[in-house]
């Protein structure tokens, strides 16, 4: 299986390029394949990785019929780039074995991502973060990642000083477990239940596990990523977390007060410059971004921008992606990208 080598300079020097996919039968490890099939990096073969009970079953891509073996085995392949879809406790066993038998690993979980020695990367920002010493690479959270790629330029020209988020995230975010849930209740089956609540025609405001603070692992994510995304330890953030019955992607309402003072029609600017972000802002026309419109896209879409006319310098944004896209596979992808096309392995 051969990619396109177009704008790929330093490919010609290698025999072959593997990446491995660990949790490829998840909903981000089918996204990973469905955005390599868009993207045109240089794998010549692409390693499947699953649990023991899908060790040997078959997924075709691109007319190819790929064969999923277990992790022990991956390793034994040496892959140059692994990108991990597994969850937390997968990648604290496996991604230093990775790392240290010579893999790039790209994790999505949250394991590393607060560790300071671990780039915590979303592309359109910080990729000149990697070093080709950096063996493991940390993907964000989905809600972080939409948030930061929509706030990147809004910082740099002015500044953030506060941000208060209220996010909407589709149950995907949980994973198929949740999906299957919600709908069994639409289908009025009696199944597992991962939410001790009804997910259908219901939202409840928890994301993850509840602290001793009384925020939720989710939110905390939000405040702490974004910090360092930034490197900016004195941005004052808060956030509550909600889950909705939705499966296309997360949705943020963003309240954010600037340290310098700005004019709309600058804030409109900074955003049409973001790479990556399409705004979606007619009112007139009910135009604003919803999860329905953003499924199965890559961009991260901004509507209802409007001035905060509470605070000297606020602004409020409605911020929504693709949680299994943007929030995490497409990032991931585009890090590989980045990796490849500048040498990094």
């Amino acid at each position: 299986m051969l990619f396109s080598r177009n704008k790929y300079t330093t490919f010609e020097q290698r025999q072959n390029m593997k990446l491995a996919i660990i949790g490829c039968t998840g909903l981000v490890g089918n996204v990973i394949l469905d955005v390599l099939n868009e993207f045109s990096l240089p794998i010549t073969e692409i390693i499947l990785i699953a649990s023991k009970k899908s060790i040997g079953k078959k997924i075709v891509f691109r007319n190819e019929e790929l064969t999923i073996i277990s992790i022990e085995e991956s390793i034994i392949r040496k892959p140059d780039i692994a990108i991990f879809s597994a969850g937390s406790s997968i990648s604290e066993k496996w991604a230093l074995k990775f790392a240290d038998n010579g893999t790039t690993v790209i994790d999505n979980s949250s394991f590393f991502r607060m560790d300071k020695t671990i780039p915590l990367i979303v592309p359109e920002i910080n990729a000149n973060e990697i070093k080709k010493s950096h063996k493991i690479i940390a993907n964000p959270n989905c809600s972080t990642i939409q948030m930061v790629v929509a706030l990147n330029n809004i910082h740099k020209k002015f500044g953030l000083k506060r941000l208060v988020i209220s996010t909407y995230q589709s149950v995907s975010g949980t994973g198929v477990a949740a999906v299957k849930q919600m709908n069994d209740e639409r289908a009025g089956v009696n199944g597992e239940k991962i939410y001790p609540h009804q997910i259908d025609q219901n939202c409840f405001p928890q994301g993850g596990d509840f602290l001793e603070n009384g925020y939720t692992s989710e939110e905390i994510k939000l405040i702490k990523e974004t910090q360092k995304i930034f490197n900016d330890y004195k941005i004052k953030i808060t956030a509550t977390v909600v889950r909705i019955p939705v499966i296309g992607g997360h949705c943020e309402s963003v309240n954010i007060e600037t340290h310098k003072s700005f004019q709309m029609n600058e804030i409109i600017e900074s955003l049409k410059n973001s790479s990556g972000v399409k705004i979606q802002d007619n009112p007139a026309k009910f135009d604003y971004p919803m999860p329905i419109t953003a499924h199965h896209k890559n961009d991260v879409f901004v509507g209802r921008i409007r001035r905060d006319e509470t605070v000297k310098n606020g602004i409020n944004l409605w911020i929504v992606a693709d949680n299994l896209r943007k929030g995490a596979a497409t990032n991931a992808v585009q890090i590989a990208d980045y990796i490849i096309k500048n040498n990094l392995l």
